[in-house]
């Protein structure tokens, strides 16, 4: 075999073998790591606006393992004075996914934390919940209940603890095509003990509430997304360390613009 033959040859086995590992998919890695981050007109859970009907930057990351496991962090400003001197709220979790059939069920806990709470002589707040969640498709059930004082109403307010509140989340996505996408929630909160809430133009404490929202959204390229939902509950309640008539769980609409990265 001459210079040339054993050239072409060589050549030949080089294509060979880079088309061999092109048709061979990238191993998929044990960790993925994400990231996010929002900007909102007004930042609601449960319903209820956590930052005083302003607008809140937020943001967070994800840890995942292949076998199910998660963990993850999510923060956002908040209303100094619903959180007795704390402007921030830190959200950590972890949990477990697994498949069962067509079914995903999520099991974990959650630990919210508001740092510098307790100020002006007040008492510090936090609060503890496990959650037990199916999803099945683009619709997911989940069930959170606090494991100690529920969000430190107890210490701070007094009377019975607040054993046996839970709160139901019912969820649902559906891809409208081109970019578009619909959101919708349903949400239930029983309420215990200390942890009633007290409504406006009302002596009688509230043993329970529902919130819902419906929104739509757009997704651009490069991860970013943007959105416009209508929030909602059948309560009103006020911060009444600030005003005993300004509606925080009222009618809404939030828009807002996030990325994933």
């Amino acid at each position: 075999m001459n210079k040339t033959q054993i050239a072409i040859a060589a050549a030949m086995l080089s294509s060979v073998f880079s088309a061999a590992q092109a048709a061979d998919p990238a191993p998929t890695p044990d960790w993925t790591f994400t990231g996010n981050m929002a900007l909102s007109s007004e930042y609601r859970t449960r319903g209820i606006s956590q930052s005083d009907k302003k607008p809140a930057l937020s943001g967070g990351f994800d840890l995942a393992h292949s076998s199910g496991f998660y963990f993850g962090n999510w923060n956002s400003n908040i209303d100094s004075d619903y959180y007795n001197g704390s402007n921030l709220e830190m959200d950590f979790y972890t949990g477990f996914k697994y498949p069962v059939g067509a079914v995903t069920l999520d099991v974990g806990a959650f630990y919210y934390y508001y740092p510098g709470s307790g100020r002006r002589n007040s008492r510090t707040i936090d609060n503890k919940e496990i959650y037990v969640a199916a999803s099945y498709g683009p619709v997911t059930a989940k069930l959170y209940y606090p494991i100690n004082d529920f969000f430190s109403t107890q210490k701070n307010f007094g009377g019975k603890d607040a054993d046996g509140s839970y709160y139901l989340d019912l969820s649902g996505s559906h891809d409208l095509g081109g970019g578009f996408g619909l959101i919708a929630h349903y949400g239930y909160q029983k309420l215990k003990g200390a942890a009633k809430l007290s409504q406006i133009g009302s002596t009688k404490l509230a043993k329970d509430y529902s919130d819902w929202k419906l929104g739509v959204t757009y997704t651009f390229g490069g991860g970013f997304v943007a959105g416009l939902t209508y929030i909602d509950t059948d309560i009103d309640t006020a911060n009444s360390a600030v005003s005993l008539t300004k509606n925080i769980s009222g009618a809404t609409g939030v828009l807002s613009l996030s990325k994933t990265f």
